[in-house]
Order: structure tokens, then sequence, then C-alpha cells
């Protein structure tokens, strides 16, 4: 009999060079399942933080996908490039041996909050149907529209002063916000133009790089992936809010389909929340993108299971 395919959250950290989809795909050949996916795309030159859900762990990737993400980023000034980071074509170049610190901190500054921010050419946002970096390659440049994202916080590390003026900095975002848009915009500000010259994701919500576990050690190691991987339970105490339900007949109705809010456990529009029984993940609930999600995860078989151990 083989052995279950595994399930639950894998904490990756993402080489440079390979898309995100890439990394799904590697880390299907050592687990030996194909029900991969992750919650959060990175550029192929980003690295850092990928977000793995493996088995049935997959149904928990929008609750796990909100939340701020941090990155160290580098953003070389005086340039501007048709996908707003080094890899795209260059378009303008300027000497930007005039700006000093001061001046880059007082337009850092101007970044955080929640403002209006028009994505990349070169992205995954749809406009009339069709991706953006698909009309890109087609050398089509269309009006995007700007999407509303919260910067929490940005910090200056390093000024690199110069004709070819380099700053690196740290960001707390919302997901959705765009540091290739942020490094264009910063030059923009500072009337010199910007491109990305690298970006490195050192957390996604809860999850940091410090947790992280390589493709080279997963690949040199398989039993390594069972060792790093959170379970479902384990991975959403990290990320969302958590109700224990200690009655076991508020259990089983909840794991037969009874909606939480007629139980009495609020209404699942405010906040995702994981409904958790002991060891157990009874159900997730809170708002999605088409309305309240409901999702039953258990089953009264694990119950039973549950009351069955207990008792011996």
């Amino acid at each position: 009999m083989s052995a279950p395919a595994p399930e639950g959250v894998l904490v990756v950290d993402k080489p440079a060079g390979m898309t995100s989809h890439d990394v799904v795909d590697r880390i299907r050949r050592v687990a030996g399942t194909r029900r991969v996916g992750h919650t959060g795309t990175l550029d192929p030159a980003a690295t850092g933080v990928l977000v793995v859900c493996l088995g049935r762990a997959t149904r928990l990737v929008t609750a796990l996908q909100a939340g701020t993400k941090t990155y160290a980023a580098v953003v070389r000034l005086g340039t501007t490039t048709a996908s707003d980071d080094l890899d795209g074509e260059v378009l303008t170049t300027v000497d930007t041996s005039h700006l000093d610190e001061a001046a880059v901190c007082a337009a850092l500054s101007g970044f955080r909050g929640t403002f209006e921010q028009v994505p990349p050419m070169v992205s995954a946002v749809r406009v009339d149907g069709e991706r953006l970096h698909a009309r890109a390659r087609r050398g089509e440049v269309v009006d995007r529209p700007a999407r509303r994202v919260t910067v929490e916080s940005i910090l200056l590390d390093r000024f690199s002063p110069g004709p070819a003026a380099e700053v690196a900095f740290l960001v707390s975002c919302s997901a959705g916000t765009y540091v290739r848009s942020l490094a264009r915009d910063l030059g923009a500000a500072l009337e010199v133009g910007g491109t990305l010259a690298s970006l490195r994701r050192v957390s996604n919500g809860p999850f940091v790089v410090d947790d992280a576990v390589t493709l080279d050690e997963l690949e040199a190691d398989p039993q390594l992936l069972t060792a790093r991987l959170l379970t479902p339970v384990a991975a959403l105490r990290r990320a969302v809010t958590v109700h224990e339900v200690t009655d076991p007949a508020t259990a089983r109705a909840l794991v037969t389909g009874t909606r939480p809010e007629r139980l009495g456990l609020g209404s699942p529009s405010d906040r995702t929340t994981a409904l958790v029984h002991g060891p157990l993940l009874l159900a997730v609930v809170g708002p999605g993108p088409d309305g309240p999600q409901h999702l039953v995860w258990s089953q009264p078989a694990d119950l039973d299971a549950l009351r069955q151990a207990d008792a011996g």
C-alpha cells in the first residue's frame, strides 16, 4: 500500500531565475503529487518566501495569501525599462549624480499609506480579459487601471550615489502591491526614472524567510519535506484568527454543513477564521472574492476517530 500523499504548507526560499510555477513543478516531483499550489507569485528574478500548499491544503490558498508582504528591494535610478525591472528593454537613461540621500528619503516617504498604483505592463493583471504580459510580448502598451494598495512602512537601507545611483529599501505592503511599480514611481518622483534591480521577499504574512527551505535541500533529502511541512491547523494558527470549538455537538454540526453564524459563532464575512476542535480543522470561514466563503474541512468520521483515540 502506497504512502498517503503529503498534505500541508511548506515555506520555500525561491531561487532567482525560475518562475513560481517552476518551483511548484519541482516540489511536485519531490512530493510525488500533482496537488501543489502557491499563495503568491514571485517574478522569475525575485527570490525569497514562496508559501506552497500540498494536497488538500491547496484549498487554503485564499485564506493564506492575504496579509502584509515584506520585501528587500534595490532600485537603479536614472534608468527606465519596459518591464520596470532590469530584465526589460531599456527605454531611457539619465545621470543621477546630483541626487543625495536627503532627496531619496523625502521621495520614499511619499509612498507610505494607501494610494492608487498602476501595475507594470509586464504583469499577470488582466485588461480586457487578457494578461498584460501576453500583450507586452506582442509589443503592445495599453492603459492599465490603477489599483488601491497600502504601504505600511518603507525604510531606506542604503543609498549609493553616483551617475547610476542605487537605493536599497525595506517595504511592507498589502497583497497586490507591485514593488516594480514602486521602483518606477520612485524614479519618477525624483525626476530621473527608476527600475527594479533586485527583489527578495523576506516575509509573506507570518511566514518568514528564516523558516524557509530551499529546493536544493529538498531534492538532496526528500524526507526533509515531511519534516518541514506545516499541518493545515499549524499554518492557519499563524495566519488567521482561530476559534476553538470545545463542544462536540457544535463540532459535529459544523462538519455536517451547519453555517457557523447559526451556531452563534459570528458572521463569516468579517474576517477569515479557522474553526478547530482539538487537533482537527473543522472549517474555514471568511470573506472571499465573490462573497462569504465557507470551507468544511473535516468529516464526521474524523470526529469519531478522534473520540475513539481519546477514549483509548
